[in-house]
């Protein structure tokens, strides 16, 4: 049985502060005339102060996209593009600093950290910083078989909360939370279609690109991984252990214990979707922390984001993963804390500011032996 009592995020998760909100968008009615006239960059920039706790918002020192990866077994019935076990290959393209991910993220002033939560290699193939947190080499074929042990999912989410808290003590203030997988589109998959009660075909999209062959054989995956996946519903970490893998598990943990600490995310696609879709059935309010970056084109991400109640921030058919979508949409959060920051208030009104209260730990969680500390080195690529 597992160590872990997920009930806990319930009441350890909190809402940004609505006082704060309040008192930003008082402070956007003195600033700008006609109200409203901003947009969307004004309501980002009240949901900074409110996340930040302070009116007007910081600017944006110190993002960081988070990129959890893993292989996936269900990859072996050719459901991507990508050959099964080729994530590897993915990962060394983002720690060379040739990636879509880096250009954007040294054009926008962001950091990058890869996290190997169960690619199928070698572990002495990649740096140490990226494979310190590692549970597994690869993951179970979620169609016939669970794809983590109940025992390795809670060593997975416990490092998912670590890494949270880790970026959080480092002074990271925005995480732009991505993946790089084989195969992890299908068991997000799962997890959305199990999630909102819905059929195989209404999540399955094109992932990395595939042909017509390659999705009707998804489609049959994420089918049968739901006839496995209904009966663990009521529990999450046996519905991450028997459909997530890893690195979802990771970021499911990371996602609630980043909430915890007060770390508002960007998610990236349809992965990061489904891990929030997890999250928000162990604690309601943790939602209200995350943005959606964009739309990814894929209906299983549409389904969980319209659960979530969230809106993408940009439609621009990015569909490429690895956190770029999410990093397109940092310079609108960008520019809606500039203009708060900068933009006079002619009424003289001075600032409000209500520090929240410090969370030191990673309080969500019992059992009879603490987990060790984690390695606290970031692996940072240019």
């Amino acid at each position: 049985m597992s160590g872990l009592n997920l009930d806990d995020f319930g009441s350890l998760v909190e809402r940004p502060d609505a006082g704060v909100r309040r008192d930003a968008q008082d402070r956007w009615q003195r600033l700008v005339s006609p109200p409203g006239a901003l947009g969307k960059p004004a309501e980002l920039a009240e949901w900074l102060s409110a996340a930040q706790g302070r009116v007007p918002a910081r600017p944006i020192a110190r993002p960081r996209v988070l990129l959890f990866a893993g292989d996936h077994g269900v990859a072996s019935l050719r459901v991507s593009a990508h050959e099964a076990g080729t994530a590897v290959a993915l990962v060394r393209a983002v720690l060379d600093g040739g990636a879509p991910v880096n250009v954007l993220a040294r054009q926008f002033g962001a950091q990058v950290r890869v996290i190997d939560m169960g690619l199928d290699c070698d572990p002495a193939e990649l740096p140490a910083e990226v494979t310190a947190h590692r549970v597994r080499r690869g993951s179970g074929r979620v169609d016939v078989e669970d794809a983590l042990t109940v025992e390795e999912a809670e060593l997975a989410f416990r490092a998912g909360m670590a890494i949270a808290d880790e970026e959080a003590d480092s002074g990271t203030d925005l995480v732009l939370l991505g993946d790089i997988s084989v195969g992890g589109t299908t068991a997000a998959g799962i997890l959305v279609a199990a999630l909102c009660g819905t059929d195989a075909s209404v999540v399955t999209g094109r992932g990395s690109g595939i042909d017509d062959l390659a999705w009707m054989r998804k489609c049959a995956a994420i089918r049968d991984g739901l006839r496995r996946a209904r009966p663990v519903l009521g529990d999450q970490l046996e519905l991450l252990a028997a459909s997530g893998g890893a690195d979802l598990t990771a970021m499911t943990g990371f996602l609630l214990q980043a909430a915890v600490r007060k770390l508002p995310v960007v998610l990236d696609g349809v992965v990061s979707a489904a891990c929030a879709l997890v999250a928000q059935r162990v604690a309601f309010r943790a939602p209200d922390w995350w943005l959606a970056g964009q739309a990814s084109g894929e209906p299983g991400q549409a389904k969980a984001l319209d659960r979530l109640s969230i809106e993408p921030l940009l439609d621009h058919g990015v569909r490429l993963g690895q956190g770029t979508g999410a990093l397109l949409a940092l310079p609108l959060l960008q520019a809606a804390a500039a203009l708060a920051a900068e933009l006079p208030d002619v009424s003289g009104e001075p600032v409000v500011e209500r520090a929240p209260e410090p969370v030191t730990e990673p309080v969500a969680v019992t059992s009879e032996e603490p987990p060790a500390d984690p390695p606290r080195d970031a692996a940072d690529t240019p």
